[in-house]
């Protein structure tokens, strides 16, 4: 397993290899197995390939490029943005929807424990990402999580036609790599560690 730790990196440029559904269906039986809330599994997945991928990419576009402006962006940067975004979508065989439902997370009468319901349902989302892609790397895939979903959830809800209760959360490209990625650095376990004895 630390091998693919290790390893996975956050891939944006595919071959245009196809992955075969055998491939995706391997990846969410990694994801399911991720711990979750009571044991509930809010998490649901939407997988798109196909004209499905160009759909999305357009109308989350769309929305990217509305905010950009409004946030004074030039142009002219606005568009290499969205364009980016595009063909990170578009050249990936397949992308991952990872929503989550509250559906049988549990209710209470008051705003804050909900609210704690919510964000246990997400870090339940987030293990099965990290499954999925720490499996897609042990397969020798390529995939990124992209953020973007969260901010813009109704036109993705809207235009893949998601029922009312799924949350898009992330949107996962996938494919085989056309490069290895690039590695990261990572703060040293003294940085991000206190120890407490008492």
């Amino acid at each position: 397993m630390m091998d693919a730790i290790s390893k996975r990196r956050m891939i944006r440029a595919y071959t245009d290899q196809p992955v075969s559904r055998e491939m995706v269906v391997a990846l969410l039986e990694a994801a399911i197995r991720a711990p979750s809330p009571h044991n509930r599994q809010p998490w649901r997945f939407a997988v798109l390939s196909g004209p499905a991928r160009a759909r999305l990419a357009q109308a989350m576009g769309a929305q990217l490029r509305a905010d950009l402006l409004r946030d004074g962006v030039e142009p002219a940067k606005a568009e290499q943005d969205v364009a980016r975004s595009y063909q990170r979508i578009t050249s990936a065989s397949h992308c991952i929807l990872a929503c989550l439902t509250l559906r049988d997370m549990d209710r209470y009468p008051d705003a804050q424990r909900n609210q704690v319901e919510h964000w246990m349902a997400g870090q339940a989302v987030a293990a099965a990402i990290q499954n999925l892609l720490l499996r897609a790397t042990e397969l020798g895939l390529g995939a990124c999580w992209m953020c973007a979903p969260l901010f813009c959830p109704q036109v993705v809800r809207d235009t893949l036609k998601l029922p009312a209760d799924w949350e898009p959360q992330a949107l996962i490209t996938l494919g085989y790599p056309a490069d290895a990625g690039k590695a990261r650095g990572r703060m040293s376990v003294e940085a991000v560690t206190i120890w407490i004895d008492e």
